[in-house]
């Protein structure tokens, strides 16, 4: 089991190596990871995530979509593992938002779809409540 997410909320099974997995046949929220050093054996990257209907149809190992760039980043197919977040009885918008939440935090560099974790003011602009107070934290999530 490895943790993902704010707060490492998430409970993913694995990491496996991708190279030898049959995925289940079930609706779920993935991740593929790589071993960022080798020298320690339980630290990775997130390089991708992704949700699917049914993880048996999703193209694993090798035919997925984005494979080739997979493959890129981690230099050899045996540096590739992936994780999965089973989610039966979920619906599609709720393992959308989950991606989208691991994609925000991890910046995954393999994802085609990028989230700006910027502060605007105009996204909240002025107001004022008896419990309002100035922000104490910064706007950047550095």
């Amino acid at each position: 089991m490895i943790r993902l997410g704010s707060l490492a909320g998430y409970a993913f099974e694995g990491p496996r190596i991708l190279a030898g997995w049959t995925p289940p046949k079930e609706p779920a929220v993935y991740a593929i990871l790589t071993k960022s050093n080798p020298a320690r054996d339980q630290e990775f990257s997130v390089i991708f995530v992704g949700h699917t209907d049914d993880l048996s149809e999703e193209g694993f190992p090798f035919r997925h979509h984005r494979a080739a760039v997979w493959l890129d980043r981690a230099g050899t197919k045996f540096n590739l593992h992936v994780c999965w977040l089973n989610a039966p009885g979920s619906n599609r918008a709720h393992r959308e938002q989950i991606t989208r939440e691991l994609a925000s935090i991890y910046n995954p560099s393999c994802n085609e779809e990028k989230f700006d974790r910027a502060w605007k003011d105009e996204w909240i602009g002025a107001y004022a409540a008896p419990v309002t107070d100035a922000l104490t934290t910064g706007r950047t999530p550095d």
